[in-house]
């Protein structure tokens, strides 16, 4: 705030203060003072009859009529600053008449000099009401008028004054008060009620930050329709929902407007209520000047012209926002869509490189811009801390990491390549899903290959055979391989039995995860990807939608999802098709069992005698060895302290009886002969 002109403003409150005891200590001055005395008889009329009638006492005038034209003289001239006094500013933005704006001073004066309490007791006739009423402002005030506090008025319109009557009051002496907010922008402090405080927040943009060109533009759409003072509600679209608001911010900042962001959520549901807050935003963004980011993308509900959202809108006007995943037709009102898109994989790397400076490898860019689609502050912010690459993976992993707690699982890979025991095709096709996904950047931006490609740019890949031969240890490795967060998706908090809640649920699972950072686990995936049936109810019409509208989503999603299936033959063969790999896992052999044997068993353990040959002929898949390998190790803990082969064919034999499966005794007897 500048200096200079608190001084000025102090100085023109000082001379209204002044100008308004002068005419409170006239208007004391001229009460009359009334007398019982008989009239005369000419002044008699049939209406008195002999009944006395007042007769008027010549008061001792204190204040002249002239000092009191001088002190509003000095008002006027304290006024003739630039900018205008804040009382001149609230007038004008608020529509206020001189009256009105007198009376506000007059509330308002109560709370800048209490000694006017006294005043205010004797204008009333020492009735004890040391406080403004409208009575008071009636009387002392010029040019009166009687609707000063009409609720249609400025002062009661925009909550200036607060009206505290008590039941059966009349409302001429009903007390009138300046709300706190006001009487401190009067005194130049300008900040936001604080019964909006807890509701938004504020929306900052770094200066000089270099937004992609089709940011740029959606900016300058923004700012346009701002400064043309249209009362359209401009709606930001798109998934990018940092991006979005990064395009209010700078839109706001060019204006010279300060940016909040409200949750469309915690908008009041009832009318009144809603009017209420209405009203106190509009006042708010007048005094400081405001520009409203309403963030609706999270609602679960649509927005019609009769929600909470459009009616607030419709309420509000001036300069407005609408956050939302896809634009809403419905609002009451003139709407302009601008669509925000995420920046590029190439405009990624302009702002790495822009961010980390020339000497930063292109490597290191190209890995970072192709693996994790951040919006340009998110690159600012963590190019911040350093250069260093391990650094910068682990905060674009903390960036990107998704809110999906209530959708998924993370899981934390604790495996590596010589963990995975498969025929070696097998393990050349996963070779190639994690070299794809690591060269993505490469391919895509610096080759040219996503100019002509606009859908499937992700990487989908099928594991499918029995349970227990590596089909979930496999997703580990690459998590492992490509270090990036792994997450198997909880499929009973996804489906729903409700129509539309699926596909919410999918929609959100993926819009968290498009940012790179992740890989998404379907483990049994036939429950989501099953074919599509013959539609003889709604519930198989719906059904198909689901799976129609996974499929879309599966195309359109950019970064890696792993699916895993027992029933490959159930999976809808349009979803097939779609899928960039394809893996079969078998039941592993003879030589493949004896090494997932061999590796069953850490060096640590102690072990004597394992037959990993005979072992080997035990019809088993890599989940079975852990189990009874880990099993074994339990029973030799609470026992003679070593792994054994009795051991090991004694938790084999619990674990084919658990999974139901048919042996012989005699395949888990130990004799001591090596087969």
């Amino acid at each position: 705030m500048d200096l200079a002109w608190l001084q000025n403003n102090d100085r023109y409150l000082s001379a209204s203060l002044n100008w308004l005891r002068m005419r409170l200590t006239l208007a004391i001055d001229n009460r009359t003072v009334s007398t019982v005395v008989p009239p005369p008889p000419e002044q008699r009329s049939r209406w008195w009859g002999s009944r006395p009638q007042p007769v008027v006492a010549q008061p001792q005038q204190r204040i002249s009529p002239r000092a009191v034209e001088q002190a509003a003289a000095a008002r006027t001239q304290a006024a003739a600053i630039s900018p205008e006094p804040a009382l001149h500013t609230v007038a004008r933005l608020f529509g206020l008449s001189d009256f009105e704006r007198d009376t506000l001073l007059l509330c308002a004066a109560m709370e800048l000099d209490p000694a006017l309490g006294g005043l205010c007791a004797q204008a009333h006739g020492n009735s004890g009401m040391a406080y403004p009423t409208l009575g008071l402002a009636l009387s002392v005030l010029p040019e009166p008028a009687w609707d000063v506090v009409a609720p249609h008025r400025g002062l009661r319109r925009w909550r200036l004054i607060d009206i505290v009557q008590g039941a059966g009051q009349p409302l001429v002496t009903a007390t009138l008060r300046a709300q706190e907010r006001i009487v401190n922008y009067l005194k130049g402090l300008n900040y936001l009620d604080d019964r909006l405080e807890p509701l938004v927040a504020p929306l900052t943009a770094r200066a000089g930050l270099a937004l992609p060109q089709s940011q740029l533009e959606a900016v300058a759409l923004l700012r346009d329709e701002w400064l043309n003072g249209g009362n359209a509600v401009v709606q930001l679209v798109g998934a990018d929902e940092a991006s979005k608001r990064l395009v209010a911010a700078r839109a706001a900042a060019e204006v010279g407007l300060v940016p909040y962001r409200l949750e469309a959520a915690l908008l009041p549901a009832t009318p009144s209520e809603l009017d209420e807050m209405a009203r106190l935003w509009r006042r708010e963004a007048a005094m400081l000047p405001l520009a409203l980011c309403l963030d609706a993308a999270e609602l679960s509900e649509e927005i019609g012209k009769f929600s909470p959202v459009a009616r607030f809108l419709s309420r509000i006007g001036g300069a407005n926002v609408l956050i939302a995943r896809e634009s809403w037709p419905e609002l009451g009102k003139r709407t302009v869509v601008v669509d925000v898109s995420p920046p590029t994989a190439k405009e990624r790397a302009e702002a790495w490189r822009g961010e980390l400076g020339g000497g930063a490898p292109a490597e290191l860019v190209s890995e970072l811009a192709g693996q994790f689609a951040l919006d340009v502050g998110a690159i600012a912010e963590i190019a911040a801390g350093g250069a260093q690459r391990d650094r910068l993976w682990r905060a674009c992993l903390h960036g990107t990491r998704p809110r999906l707690d209530s959708l998924a699982q993370r899981l934390e890979p604790a495996v590596g390549w010589d963990d995975l025991v498969l025929p070696e095709e097998e393990m050349t096709v996963l070779r190639q899903v994690a070299a794809q996904v690591a060269n993505r950047g490469t391919v895509y931006d610096e080759w040219g290959f996503g100019e002509r490609i606009v859908r499937g740019l992700g990487v989908s890949v099928l594991f499918s055979g029995p349970s227990g031969v590596g089909k979930t240890m496999a997703a580990e490795v690459l998590a492992a391989e490509l270090d990036l967060d792994l997450y198997r998706i909880d499929l009973s908090a996804v489906v729903s039995k409700y129509i539309g809640e699926t596909e919410k649920n999918l929609r959100r699972l993926f819009d968290a995860a498009e940012t790179g950072g992740s890989i998404l686990l379907f483990d049994e995936s036939e429950s989501l990807f099953s074919k599509r049936s013959e539609v003889k109810d709604a519930h198989d019409r719906y059904a198909n939608i689901e799976v129609g509208y996974l499929l879309q989503r599966m195309e359109a999603y950019h970064g890696l999802a792993v699916l895993t299936t027992n029933l490959r033959s159930a999976l809808d063969v349009a979803f097939l098709r779609r899928l960039r790999f394809t893996i079969d896992f078998p039941f592993p052999g003879v030589e493949q069992r004896r090494e997932l044997w061999r590796r069953a068993f850490p060096a640590n353990a102690p072990s004597i005698g394992l037959d990993f040959n005979r072992l080997s002929q035990l019809q088993t898949t890599g989940g079975m060895v852990r189990n009874i390998a880990l099993n074994a190790a339990f029973l030799a803990a609470g026992g003679g302290g070593v792994i054994t082969m009795p051991l090991v064919l004694q938790a084999a034999r619990t674990e084919f009886r658990k999974l139901e499966i048919p042996f012989q005794e005699r395949d888990f007897v130990w004799t001591g002969d090596a087969r």
